[in-house]
C-alpha cells in the first residue's frame, strides 16, 4: 500500500477509535446512549449461547445464531469486542473497493478517491461504531464481487451463501449472477443442446457450492434450536407487518390495518413491485454485476416494507464501484445527493415530533415516506439513463 493509502487508512481507523471511546463516555455520563440497542439485543443472545441455552431468549434477537456465536467473546473477553469487529469490517470495505474499482478500469488515483467516500462517509462510520452488523454484510457481499470480478467461483460462491445466511436481502442477487454464469443460446446448436448450455459448469458449481453452505448452516441451526431459528432468521422477515414509523411508503397502510385478518395477505403483495423491478433491473443489466447489484439494492430497500437509516448502507457500500462511470457532472451529482438528504429531512421532522412530542403525525410520516421514495426512483432514473456500462472485459488475475 502506497503512502497516500496509509494515510487514508490510518485516519479512518483513527476517527473510528475516537468515535468508540467517546462512546463509552456517553453511555455512561449522559441520558441519550451512543451505543445501538441491536447491539445489546447481539450480546444478550451471545449470553444465551454461553450458558447453553438459545439466543432467541433474547425477545426480537431475529438473526442467524451465527452472529451470536460469533459475538460469544462480548461476554467471554470484552463487551467491546462486537464493536472493534464491526469496524474492522467497515475499514476492511476499504481495500474491497479499492481493488473492485482497480479491475473495472479505475485509475489508481481514482479508485483511493472512491475508496475514501466509504471510509470517511459519516453514515457507515457511525453505523459501525454504534454496534450494528450491517458492515459484516457488506464486507461479505463486496468479497463475493470481487472472486467473481477474479473468477475464483468456489470462494464466491461460499461467500455468497453465507451473506444470504447472515441476511436474506443478498438472495436477490442470485438472478443477475446466474444470468453472468449463464451460456447464451447459439443457432448453430439444437433445442436441446440450447437447453443444456443454460446450465453451464460454472452455474451449477457456483449453485451447488452456494447452496450447500446455505443449507448446511440452516440444518446446523435447526437441529439445535428448531423452529425458532426457521421463523426467527427467515419467515419473520418475509411475513413482517412493522407498524412503527419508518421510511417504507407501505407502513401506514400495515398500520391502519392492523387488525384486519386480510392484512398478511396484503403484507406479501408489498413485494411485488419489487419483484417485477428486481427483474427487469436483472434483465437489462446483469452484464455489469456490481451495477446491477446496487440497483437490486436500492430497489429493495426503497420499496420494502420496512426501511431504516441502516439499510441504506446496503446500498452505499455498492455506490462507489457505480460513480466512476456515470457521465452527469459534478454539480448534479452533488444536488442529487443534496435531494436525498432533503428527502430524509422532509421525513425527519414528523418523526420528531411524534417521538418526542406525543403528536399523532402517523399520516403526515407516511406523506414524507412517499416522497422519499419518489426521490429515490428521481435518483436511480437519473443514475441508469447516466451510466455507461463497463464495456471491455478486463483482465483478470490468475
Amino acid at each position: 500500500m502506497d503512502v497516500p493509502g496509509c494515510a487514508m487508512f490510518s485516519a479512518a481507523v483513527l476517527i473510528r477509535l475516537m468515535l468508540l471511546c467517546f462512546g463509552v463516555y456517553q453511555d455512561q455520563n449522559l441520558q441519550v446512549k451512543y451505543t445501538d440497542v441491536d447491539y445489546h439485543v447481539f450480546t444478550d443472545a451471545a449470553k444465551f449461547i454461553t450458558q447453553g441455552h438459545s439466543p432467541y431468549n433474547r425477545s426480537t434477537f431475529r438473526y442467524t445464531p451465527l452472529l451470536a456465536l460469533i459475538l460469544t467473546p462480548n461476554i467471554l473477553v470484552t463487551s467491546y469486542f462486537g464493536k472493534l469487529l464491526f469496524v474492522g469490517c467497515d475499514v476492511l470495505c476499504g481495500p474491497l473497493i479499492f481493488r473492485l474499482s482497480s479491475l473495472r478500469g479505475v485509475s489508481r488515483s481514482s479508485a483511493w478517491v472512491y475508496c475514501g467516500l466509504w471510509l470517511f462517509n459519516p453514515l457507515p462510520i457511525g453505523v459501525s461504531t454504534r454496534g450494528n452488523a450491517e458492515s459484516l454484510l457488506a464486507v461479505l457481499v463486496l468479497s463475493t464481487l470481487l472472486c467473481l470480478e477474479c473468477k475464483r467461483l468456489r470462494s464466491a460462491a461460499l461467500l455468497f451463501g453465507l451473506s444470504v445466511h447472515m441476511k436474506i436481502y443478498p438472495v436477490t442477487y442470485a438472478l443477475p449472477i446466474a444470468l453472468c454464469l449463464w451460456k447464451p443460446a447459439s443457432r448453430r446448436r439444437g433445442v436441446t443442446r440450447n437447453f443444456l448450455a443454460c446450465f453451464s459448469g460454472d452455474l451449477l458449481q457456483f449453485a451447488a457450492v452456494s447452496g450447500s453452505l446455505f443449507f448446511a448452516l440452516s440444518v446446523t441451526f435447526y437441529n439445535i434450536y428448531g423452529w425458532d431459528y426457521v421463523h426467527e432468521s427467515y419467515l419473520y422477515h418475509v411475513t413482517r407487518r412493522d407498524t412503527r414509523h419508518n421510511f417504507s411508503p407501505y407502513f401506514y397502510m400495515l398500520y391502519v390495518t392492523s387488525e384486519r385478518s386480510w392484512s398478511g395477505g396484503l403484507a406479501l403483495l408489498c413485494f411485488l413491485p419489487q419483484l417485477l423491478l428486481l427483474l427487469v433491473s436483472s434483465l437489462m443489466f446483469h452484464s455489469d454485476l456490481p451495477f446491477c447489484c446496487f440497483l437490486h439494492t436500492a430497489v429493495f430497500v426503497s420499496f420494502n416494507k420496512v426501511c431504516t437509516s441502516q439499510y441504506f448502507l446496503w446500498y452505499l457500500c455498492l455506490l462507489p464501484l457505480v460513480l466512476p462511470r456515470l457521465t452527469f457532472s459534478v454539480r448534479r451529482g452533488v444536488g442529487l445527493l443534496l435531494l436525498w438528504f432533503v428527502g430524509q429531512a422532509l421525513w425527519l421532522a414528523p418523526a420528531y415530533y411524534l417521538e418526542f412530542e406525543g403528536w399523532n403525525a402517523f399520516a403526515l410520516i407516511w406523506i414524507a415516506g412517499l416522497m422519499f421514495l419518489l426521490i429515490n426512483s428521481l435518483i436511480l432514473a437519473q443514475i441508469v439513463s447516466h451510466y455507461r456500462p463497463v464495456e471491455v472485459q478486463q483482465k483478470k488475475p490468475r
